[in-house]
C-alpha cells in the first residue's frame, strides 16, 4: 500500500472516531436554486460570500461539477435518485418519477432506512408534481417545511422600472418589514433549520439527522434585503465582453430568457424576441442584484454553521453546499439558465467531511455523484451501479466521490466527461411551445452534451417523444468550445475540418452515453 493509501485509511479512522455515540455521521445537504460558481472561493471576485469561503477552507471543493440538465425540476430529481433524466423519462416538471419511470429510491428515503431522522426545508424536491410535493410518504421523518411567505414569490411587491411600486419585476431589492409577513421565504427556511437542529441535539435524540435545506435565492425574481446591494456597487458591476448571440452558434442552442420577458421591468423595456439584445444598464442591475441574492444567502448558510458549532456538532456533522445548476447573467446575450453552456451546467460543489482537510480537487463531477457519495461518507452499504436503470429500485449512474479524494486516482481513469442535456420543442426559438421550458410532449429537439477536461461538446438531434430515444442521424448542428483559448465558450470551433476527427470522436462518446 502506497503513502497516500495509509492516508486514506487514517483519514477514515478519524471519521469514525469523530462521530456520534450512534456511530453515524451527521449530514447537512444545502442546495442553493440556481446558484454558479458566484463564488470568491471559485476565483470569482466579483462576490461576496465569506461564510461558504470559509467552509471551503477546510472542504474539497470541487471545481469541475456539472447538472445534468439545467431546469430546476429535472435536475434536482435527478441529482435526489441518481438517476439521468433519461433513465427518469423526466425532462420538465409535470410529472413524478415514481409514475412515469420506476419506483426508484431517492437519498433522504435511503437515510431514512437507515436509521437517519429525515428533514427537509425550503425547496429540495421541486414542489408540485415533479415530485408529488416533496415525495412524500417515502422520503423524510417529518412533514417538510415550506415559509408561509413562499406564496407571495410572484406577488407585485417589488419596485417598478421607475424605482416606486409595487411590481412583478426581476430587479427585486427589497426593506424586509414592508414584505408580507414582515419576512423572506429564506429567512423563515434558516430559522425552522435552526429550530430542527437545537429539536434533535438538545432533545438528545439517538437518531443521526439528514437534513437537507433548499434556499429559494438566487432564482428569480431576484427578491432580498437591500442591504446586501452595498457588497455590489453598480460602478464596479462588470459585465462580459461577449453579451449577444455568438457567431456560429445554432438556433436550437439559444436560450431566449422566456421568464425573464415576463416580468413588469424587462417587459416595459420592449426587446425585440428572440434575439435581442439587454439594455447595459439593466444588464448590470440584474447582475447586480443576482450578487447580492448570493450574498444574502451565504449569509444565511452562515448561520447554519454557527448553530453547528454551537450546538457542538460541527465535527460530527458531513456538509454539502451545492446547487441545481448554473446561471447566465448575460455571457453570449443569454439569461438564465435553460442550456448546455458551462455557464448554465457548472455548479459549485463543497463538500466538508468530519476529520478531513479538504483541498480542491479538479476531477469531472456529476450532481449523480451526490447519492453514493453521502451514503459511503455515512457508512451507509454501497450503491450498486446501474445496470438496467428501468427495473433496478436502488442504484445510481453516478460514482463515489470517495474513491477519487481517498486516493491518487487520474482524472482522466475517474470519468472522461460529464454530461448533460437540454430539449426544446423546435429548431428555432418560440414563445409557444416555451422554448425555455417546453412540455415533455413537445419535445422534438434534444441538446446533447459532454464536458471533458479541454472541451465542451453538444449535438443538436432529433428527438422521438414517442420512444423517447435520440434520432442521432438528424442532426440540426454542433457546438465546440476548446477551454484553453477559450474559456467562456464564445468561439464555436464545430465546422473547422482539421478538428473533425476530435468531433467523430466526441459524438461517438455522446452515442456510447445515450445507447440505451
Amino acid at each position: 500500500m502506497g503513502s497516500f493509501g495509509y492516508i486514506f485509511l487514517i483519514n477514515l479512522l478519524i471519521i469514525y472516531c469523530s462521530v456520534p455515540s450512534f456511530g453515524k455521521t451527521n449530514v447537512l445537504f444545502i442546495i442553493v436554486d440556481d446558484l454558479r460558481p458566484a463564488l470568491n472561493c471559485y476565483g470569482d471576485d466579483s462576490a461576496y460570500t465569506p461564510n461558504i469561503d470559509s467552509l471551503a477552507q477546510h472542504s474539497f471543493v470541487f471545481v469541475n461539477a456539472y447538472a445534468q440538465q439545467a431546469l430546476c425540476g429535472p435536475s434536482r430529481t435527478s441529482l435526489l435518485t441518481s438517476r439521468s433524466p433519461h433513465h427518469l423519462r423526466q425532462y420538465d416538471v409535470h410529472r413524478y418519477w415514481r409514475l412515469s419511470a420506476g419506483n426508484f429510491t431517492s437519498l433522504p428515503q435511503y437515510f431514512r432506512e437507515n436509521g437517519y431522522n429525515t428533514m427537509s426545508i425550503g425547496k429540495v424536491f421541486h414542489p408540485g408534481k415533479c415530485s408529488n410535493f416533496d415525495d412524500q410518504p417515502y422520503s423524510w421523518s417529518h412533514e417538510p417545511f415550506h415559509p408561509m411567505t413562499e406564496k407571495y414569490k410572484n406577488y407585485p411587491v417589488c419596485p417598478d422600472i421607475n424605482g416606486s411600486g409595487p411590481s412583478k419585476s426581476i430587479v427585486c431589492p427589497v426593506l424586509v418589514d414592508d414584505q408580507p409577513g414582515e419576512t423572506l421565504p429564506d429567512l423563515e427556511s434558516v430559522e425552522a433549520a435552526k429550530n430542527y437542529l437545537d429539536s434533535r441535539i438538545q432533545g438528545r435524540s439517538d437518531e443521526p439527522f439528514f437534513l437537507a435545506v433548499g434556499f429559494h435565492k438566487p432564482h428569480i425574481p431576484l427578491k432580498f434585503p437591500i442591504e446586501y446591494l452595498k457588497y455590489h456597487p453598480l460602478e464596479k458591476v462588470r459585465l462580459p465582453s461577449m453579451r449577444s448571440r455568438p457567431p456560429g452558434l445554432p438556433s436550437s442552442a439559444w436560450n431566449p430568457w422566456i421568464d425573464l420577458r415576463k416580468r413588469d421591468d424587462i417587459h416595459a423595456l420592449n426587446i425585440s424576441f428572440p434575439w435581442g439584445q439587454m439594455p447595459d444598464d439593466w444588464a448590470k442591475k440584474l447582475k447586480q442584484s443576482y450578487y447580492g441574492s448570493v450574498s444574502y444567502v451565504d449569509h444565511l448558510i452562515g448561520q447554519l454553521l454557527q448553530k453547528l458549532d454551537a450546538l457542538g456538532q460541527r465535527n460530527n456533522t458531513a456538509i454539502l453546499v451545492t446547487s441545481d445548476h448554473g446561471w447566465s447573467v448575460g455571457e453570449h446575450g443569454e439569461w438564465s439558465k435553460y442550456s448546455n453552456f458551462d455557464i448554465s451546467t457548472r455548479v459549485p460543489f463543497i463538500l466538508s467531511i468530519p476529520g478531513w482537510r479538504g483541498g480542491q480537487v479538479t476531477n469531472l463531477v456529476e450532481l449523480l455523484d451526490i447519492f453514493p457519495t453521502l451514503a459511503d461518507l455515512a457508512g451507509l452499504k454501497r450503491i450498486p451501479k446501474c445496470e438496467n436503470g428501468y427495473s433496478q429500485i436502488l442504484c445510481t449512474d453516478g460514482r463515489s466521490l470517495m474513491d477519487v479524494i481517498g486516493n491518487t486516482m487520474e482524472k482522466e481513469l475517474w470519468r472522461e466527461g460529464a454530461y448533460s442535456q437540454y430539449p426544446r420543442p423546435g429548431v428555432y426559438p418560440s414563445l409557444v411551445p416555451d422554448s425555455d421550458q417546453p412540455h415533455q410532449n413537445d419535445i422534438k429537439v434534444m441538446g446533447y452534451s459532454i464536458r471533458t477536461s479541454r472541451h465542451r461538446f453538444t449535438e443538436w438531434v432529433q428527438f422521438n417523444i414517442e420512444t423517447m430515444v435520440p434520432v442521432w442521424s438528424n442532426s440540426f448542428g454542433g457546438e465546440l468550445y476548446d477551454h484553453v483559448i477559450d474559456p467562456n465558450e464564445n468561439l464555436n470551433l464545430y465546422d473547422r475540418p482539421h478538428l473533425n476527427p476530435l468531433v467523430v470522436s466526441l459524438k461517438e462518446k455522446l452515442r456510447e452515453r445515450w445507447s440505451h
